[in-house]
């Protein structure tokens, strides 16, 4: 199962599952993205009860990277039938905007507002999205066979984040705008197993193939903000990365059963005598004594546990994990390599343990409505909402022949019919993408 935000690609199409190929957040988790071996479907997460299928498309079998741009009708597929050729479509047009082929297996695709960037196992492709030409390469890099990498959100801080090492967790961080390099950073001593950019894209989280420690770092400076340590007696591996809306929180998902959710707050003393109290006391003594201590031991008492977790049913599956605003309430979201989608509530003020309040099925109603229970309380099982025609999800129809405007290069070199994405969609400021009517993201050339 391949990753959002947070992690690269699957390491080969032979790693898929029988139904299941990859799941990914689009870049402010307001929809899911769910490759299977019949195609791939998109999902809307407005509200907590109701799992809409916007879209599905049997087009395309097999498919192991599905990714969408925000909430715009361009979305990128990868199948394992021609895992070297990248297609991108304009779904509710049911239009081919273009595809790439590359010389090798395409391991993972992001894309912002202004990049699309594209992994393989020793290089990187940055694509100009406006016109989806081409405009770098970055060639042996160092192997990558998971194709983890990190591209920020924000098109106006096009940062990419990749491993600079395959031995040891260097992180290169490149601007994608710029096309040059801007940090590199000592993160860890294994190789990394996920990275995440918060929505600004000033700070970066990283995680090592040992799992027990997650770092963030301030961007582009690379200096060490935050530590956390999310176990210490064993290893794990860490499949998701993703901060808050307001960066005020970081979730982490493993192979374990257990979802972390850390606070990036600086511990700021108490006024006055902070040894009023004995919890403060004891800390005062603690902190006071790590000056006698070994550095490992010292830096292992200075970081912070998490704020609140979430306990799943299953252990040893892939899945991804999100904090996204749903209704107005901060909600911890799940998808398991299983196909099933988890909503929880998280208290922001008191964290703690979280609660499930919606489980949804990601291929099909279920049997039977059933009443589960599990560590964290009670919640019903629902069907999943029939999944709607073609003819409603077209918001603007094709009134006639497209005509190609953007030159798209298959295997055996031929042009594809292409779109060009409109400049004023791209400009500073915030850009709003939900409304097709209103703002389409792709201009549709006819005759």
């Amino acid at each position: 199962m391949e990753t959002g935000e947070d992690t690269g690609g699957p390491s080969g199409p032979g790693d898929l599952g029988l139904r299941f190929g990859c799941a990914s957040f689009n870049q402010d988790s307001t929809s899911l993205a769910v490759g299977t071996k019949t195609g791939y479907k998109l999902f809307s997460l407005t509200t907590v009860e109701k799992l809409d299928c916007i879209h599905e498309s049997a087009e395309t079998p097999d498919v192991y990277i599905v990714e969408r741009l925000f909430s715009s009708s361009l979305v990128v597929v990868v199948s394992t039938t021609t895992p070297k050729r990248m297609n991108i479509y304009h779904f509710k047009k049911g239009t081919e905007i273009c595809n790439y082929s590359y010389p090798s297996n395409i391991l993972a695709v992001k894309l912002n507002r202004q990049r699309l960037v594209v992994c393989l196992e020793e290089s990187i492709y940055i694509h100009n999205i406006k016109d989806m030409k081409l405009i770098k390469t970055l060639l042996n890099t160092p192997a990558n066979n998971s194709g983890l990498f990190a591209l920020s959100i924000n098109h106006s801080n096009s940062y990419l984040a990749y491993p600079g090492s395959a031995t040891n967790g260097e992180i290169i961080v490149y601007d994608a705008n710029s096309l040059s390099t801007v940090a590199v950073i000592t993160a860890h001593d294994s190789p990394l197993a996920a990275l995440s950019f918060n929505t600004t894209a000033s700070q970066l989280a990283s995680a090592s193939e040992r799992g027990t420690v997650i770092r963030v770092f301030s961007i582009p400076e690379g200096l060490r903000l935050f530590e956390f340590r999310r176990g210490m007696k064993r290893y794990v591996s860490i499949s998701s990365l993703s901060f808050s809306p307001d960066g005020q929180f970081l979730c982490a998902s493993s192979n374990t059963e257990t979802v972390h959710i850390f606070k990036l707050e600086q511990l700021e003393p108490n006024a006055g005598d902070d040894t009023s109290t004995w919890t403060a006391y004891v800390g005062k003594v603690l902190s006071a004594a790590t000056s006698y201590f070994p550095a490992q031991v010292s830096d292992m008492m200075s970081q912070d546990r998490a704020f609140a977790t979430v306990h799943l049913l299953k252990t040893n599956q892939r899945n991804i994990c999100a904090l996204a605003m749903i209704q107005k309430l901060p909600r911890l979201l799940v998808a398991t390599a299983e196909g099933q989608f988890f909503i929880y509530n998280v208290d922001p003020l008191d964290g703690g343990e979280c609660m499930l309040v919606y489980k949804h099925r990601l291929f099909g109603p279920d049997d039977e409505q059933t009443q589960e229970t599990d560590s964290v309380g009670a919640e019903v099982t629902m069907p999943v909402q029939p999944f709607p025609s073609y003819a409603a999800t077209a918001a603007l129809p094709a009134s006639g022949p497209v005509t190609a405007t953007l030159t798209g290069y298959s295997e055996d070199g031929g042009a594809k019919k292409g779109e060009v994405i409109p400049e004023h969609e791209f400009a500073a400021g915030p850009v709003c993408l939900d409304d097709e009517n209103e703002f389409p993201p792709v201009i549709i050339h006819t005759m």
